[in-house]
């Protein structure tokens, strides 16, 4: 269905202080040209990387900010995110301006004449000299820029064709390319995205129903970790998956968050070479976090979770990859 889960998006007052915050701490990857800023779409993103090479690490980290100027480029966006500001709550400490969802062209054009077809609400920006791709939320129309979660179950999600990215020719290669020679404690790539739902059997209903979208394999329920959890998959194996996540029980790190903040956007999972190299890399940071000896969301494995006050409320965790 969808190729890639293009990154894990954070919206935050401050992107490049963030930035600072995550190469610090965590020892991602920056870069001058990975900073994106327009005149004509007044927002500022920083689209770090894991690893170096997109090909080993397509799905990237991105903390941004829409700025609160006129926005020629696209004037519906000011209203949309006020609305999905108001769906996610506007005290959350994480949220999501979209879960950006890439495909290549022919399927994107598909995609598009099925919700015609289908006659559910989406609204697309204009192409501009500075973006001149589309870019397609759902949940929305140009008459009505305000998001309802009647088309992808409450996921925010926007969808953009492939091709704009500009991907090395290797990141569709067969077998998937691998880091090279890493390095003990080396970040590999981006392996799940957490998102925080109410209801997950209804949420998957609408995104089989409206999108034809299937999570990878049944769904799972972790009594230990107090949740249960679908998996959406890409067709790069190496993107992150889209972990869309119900909390059974609220004595429980998903269950105290949901009830203390409401669905939305949970962790950003990073896959390391050499987990315990990692927990030294953070220790000789200074970066506080919890060992977790066995998490039965990794397959019983070791699992990272980053102290949420060491990022401005972010969720960062590292498993074994």
């Amino acid at each position: 269905m969808f190729e890639l889960l293009m990154s894990a998006d954070m919206m935050v007052s401050d992107p490049d202080g963030m930035t600072e915050l995550l190469v610090n701490k965590l020892g991602i990857y920056k870069h001058e040209r990975w900073r994106q800023a327009f005149d004509h779409h007044p927002y500022i993103a920083h689209f770090l990387r894991v690893h170096k090479s997109l090909a080993v690490a397509p799905t990237r980290v991105e903390p941004q900010v829409h700025l609160d100027r006129p926005n020629p480029g696209d004037p519906l966006f000011h209203e949309f995110l006020q609305s999905l500001e108001s769906y996610q709550g506007k005290h959350r400490p994480l949220q999501t301006h979209s879960i950006v969802l890439a495909m290549n062209g022919v399927k994107f054009d598909k995609f598009v004449e099925n919700l015609m077809r289908r006659r559910l609400p989406f609204r697309m920006a204009q192409r501009t000299p500075e973006m001149p791709f589309d870019r397609l939320w759902l949940g929305v129309t140009p008459e009505n820029p305000r998001y309802q979660p009647s088309v992808d179950g409450g996921l925010c999600i926007e969808v953009m064709p492939m091709e704009p990215l500009q991907m090395p020719a290797e990141t569709f290669a067969i077998p998937a390319p691998q880091a090279r020679d890493p390095k003990p404690g080396d970040m590999l790539r981006v392996t799940a995205r957490g998102f925080l739902v109410r209801n997950l059997d209804d949420t998957l209903s609408k995104v089989s129903k409206n999108l034809d979208w299937e999570p990878v394999g049944a769904v799972e329920s972790f009594a230990q970790e107090g949740y249960r959890r679908a998996r959406m998959g890409f067709t790069l194996p190496n993107s992150a998956s889209l972990d869309v996540i119900e909390a059974t029980k609220w004595d429980c790190d998903a269950g105290h968050y949901v009830n203390n903040w409401g669905p939305g956007p949970y962790y950003i999972r990073i896959g390391v070479h050499g987990l315990a190299a990692k927990a030294e890399d953070l220790r000789e940071r200074g970066t506080k976090f919890t060992w977790i000896e066995a998490s039965e969301s990794v397959g019983g494995k070791p699992l990272i979770r980053i102290d949420p006050q060491e990022l401005r409320g972010q969720i960062f965790e590292f498993e074994e990859c």
